[in-house]
């Protein structure tokens, strides 16, 4: 039996028995709920028709009771898909009526629940009008209600709607009301609505992740994670970090960024998210920023997902990244680019990521060489002229060599690699440490050391 067929029963119902009506009661019911499944029957073949008997189940009931209410359920639902948009708000007006005593309050919750869920799912530009008109009205019903939760509901789902057509300044105006029936009269927040403040917070932070304002992202994304009177769905508190990842990525903060990555991606998980892929490549990113020889798929969480299918070119990238295989990790960023690049986020970063392994690469291989060819190191990395120019450029300013670009004549002259001297220092300082040890421990025993030839430097 589907969810739209399942009646659930008020616990304070009251059973009464007249013998002399049960006959006839049971023969009209037994009609009624004959009429709703022959009119299920039509939805595919007939809609129009289906759409009729529906109506007619509505108008068989003397009293306002479970089929009428499926039935509009029903009805709306075909006159929606059909275009049939004002009689569509017309019954659905009608339905509305039926939630305050014909049937549960927790039968209506979720019935009404999936009816916005499905109005919504529409991608239609015609559509969207009349899903104002049916949040508007969804919300009317609540005003002045008990039901203040249904009403909170309902507008947390207006402002998704919002923000996944991008219709930030609607989204804006809307959360302003939610956070206003979040916070106690005196402005503070609502402890009892904590869980309903965060699902706001992961909306609006959600909005300034896409418009790129870091500013007011931070100040969101804090407070957010200073609520401790909720207890959220794993799904929007993976929301939230999942934000605040990009948000350190875009700071440079990589050690932040893969903190919040695994949060994120530990929530996801935990809610059986399938976004829960996409931020285990984010991880991955990260770790390679953060230049970390740890490997993200050694945790307990992200173990495993190592072998799936559907992380493979990160996994295979994140192995070529930290051997400081060049050739390796341009050969599957090669194979798997369509794949890597599709996803913004990446594409955004993937550069600083390649930029690095080159960098290293590079710096191993003019190590022993004072002059060089530009197109000996395009050959050897198996890259560009103007790339490797682009990476020495970068070293000359970062201080990291000394040297100068000759264009015209497409070669290099290093004065001095920085690194490499400073290795060679430590390593004479450390050189000399142990032969003044030696010299200690040998005069010690009546012994006199003598190197001939050796310098300290110092």
């Amino acid at each position: 039996m589907s969810d739209d067929d399942f009646m659930l029963e008020s616990d304070n119902e009251d059973y009464e028995f007249d013998y002399e009506d049960d006959g006839e009661e049971e023969s009209t019911d037994v009609d009624v709920e004959n009429r709703y499944y022959n009119a299920k029957q039509m939805k595919s073949s007939d809609p129009d028709a289906a759409i009729s008997e529906f109506l007619e189940v509505v108008k068989s009931e003397a009293e306002k009771g479970d089929w009428g209410f499926k039935a509009l359920k029903q009805a709306v639902k075909l006159e929606f898909k059909l275009k049939q948009h004002e009689k569509a708000v017309e019954h659905y007006a009608e339905l509305l009526t039926y939630i305050k005593s014909a049937v549960t309050r927790n039968y209506s919750e979720k019935s009404i629940n999936n009816m916005l869920d499905y109005i919504s799912s529409s991608n239609d530009p015609e559509d969207m009008p009349h899903m104002e008109k049916f949040y508007d009205m969804t919300l009317d019903a609540f005003t002045g209600t008990n039901n203040e939760r249904l009403w909170l509901k309902t507008n947390i789902k207006l402002a998704k709607l919002w923000l996944d057509r991008k219709e930030y300044s609607r989204l804006t105006k809307n959360v302003r009301s939610l956070y206003k029936a979040c916070q106690k009269p005196d402005g503070s927040d609502d402890p009892s609505k904590g869980t309903y403040l965060l699902e706001v917070y992961a909306i609006e932070i959600q909005m300034y992740s896409e418009m790129g304002n870091n500013k007011k992202l931070k100040a969101l994304y804090n407070k957010s994670l200073r609520v401790r009177s909720a207890v959220p769905h794993p799904k929007i508190m993976g929301i939230i970090r999942e934000c605040g990842g990009k948000m350190h990525m875009s700071e440079e903060n990589w050690k932040d960024a893969q903190s919040d990555f695994f949060e994120s991606f530990r929530n996801y998980d935990e809610a059986g998210s399938l976004q829960r892929i996409q931020v285990l490549k984010y991880l991955v990113l990260a770790s390679m920023l953060m230049k970390t020889e740890i490997n993200p798929f050694e945790s307990q969480e992200t173990k495993p997902y190592k072998s799936d299918a559907r992380i493979a070119a990160m996994t295979d990238l994140v192995e070529a990244y930290q051997h400081n295989d060049i050739h390796r990790y341009e050969s599957i960023l090669q194979k798997n680019k369509a794949e890597i690049l599709s996803d913004p986020f990446i594409r955004q970063h993937i550069d600083e990521v390649t930029r690095n392994i080159r960098t290293e690469a590079l710096l191993k291989l003019i190590a022993p060489f004072t002059r060089f060819s530009l197109e000996f190191i395009a050959r050897q990395l198996k890259v560009s002229i103007p790339e490797v120019q682009e990476i020495l450029g970068f070293l000359i300013l970062d201080n990291k060599i000394r040297g100068k670009i000759n264009q015209e004549k497409g070669t290099v002259q290093i004065e001095s690699n920085v690194d490499a001297e400073r290795m060679r220092a430590i390593s004479d300082w450390s050189g000399a440490l142990e032969r003044m040890s030696k010299a200690m421990f040998n005069e010690g025993d009546g012994f006199k050391a003598e190197e001939p030839g050796m310098s300290t430097g110092m």
